[in-house]
């Protein structure tokens, strides 16, 4: 899948991917041309600014504690969760199907996810977002900012290094800047991640079957990211 290749919000989407990503091996040999393309963005130098410590906490971190870092960030607590859908639709049926649209809107333009991400994943998105023309790109972000200031807003109030790239997503989208979340409940500890593990299991066998001869809608039907209701 290929940024459009001149344009900086595009380069600075795609660097963000990388950033959000797993922290695997490679990576780390190109975090210079990720900082060259963040300090492009077409955002105020400030907002840009903000992801500098993230940048050089990687560069100055072994790889097996930069990957530890990312999974005590984003593993341990669904409120950090890069899956998007999970804050939107938590378990629910609605989640798959939601799923499967974006799913479709990815392979339309070109993208093949890895066997093992989902399609709701924050930096799959963000990598079908650089493949799209700007305004497009701009509009499709804007659906899921109260989703991206949410988990900014959580990893700001833990002083997360991470914070920065959140706040960065939201220049780039035109949103105000991240601020930090009230102190809260902690979901890290090992009690809360066992009680948000224990919901009711889902039903799937009284489900109806779907009909291959239902009629299906004449024009694609855009993907829409709303707030769940608590």
């Amino acid at each position: 899948m290929k940024a459009r290749q001149t344009d900086p919000s595009a380069l600075a989407l795609r660097a963000l991917a990388r950033l959000l990503d797993y922290p695997a091996e490679p990576l780390f040999a190109h975090l210079g041309e990720l900082a060259a393309a963040l300090a492009s963005a077409p955002v105020r130098q400030a907002r840009r600014a903000a992801i500098g410590s993230l940048l050089d906490r990687l560069a100055g971190c072994d790889p097996l504690d930069a990957q530890e870092l990312y999974v005590d960030t984003f593993d341990r607590g669904r409120r950090t969760s890069l899956n998007l859908f999970e804050h939107v639709h938590g378990d629910s049926r609605d989640r798959g199907q939601a799923m499967v649209d974006l799913l479709a809107m990815y392979r339309a333009a070109g993208i093949e996810l890895a066997s093992d991400q989902l399609p709701d994943y924050l930096p799959a998105f963000l990598e079908y977002l650089s493949t799209l023309p700007a305004r497009q790109a701009r509009q499709q972000l804007a659906e899921v900012t109260h989703l991206v200031r949410a988990v900014g807003a959580v990893l700001a109030s833990r002083r997360s290094d991470y914070a920065g790239a959140f706040d960065l997503l939201l220049a780039l989208a035109g949103e105000p800047a991240l601020g930090a979340e009230a102190a809260g409940e902690d979901d890290t500890s090992p009690a809360a991640i066992d009680a948000a593990w224990l919901d009711a299991p889902v039903d799937f066998m009284g489900a109806a079957a779907p009909c291959a001869t239902a009629p299906r809608p004449a024009t694609e039907q855009p993907i829409q990211f709303q707030r769940r209701v608590a």
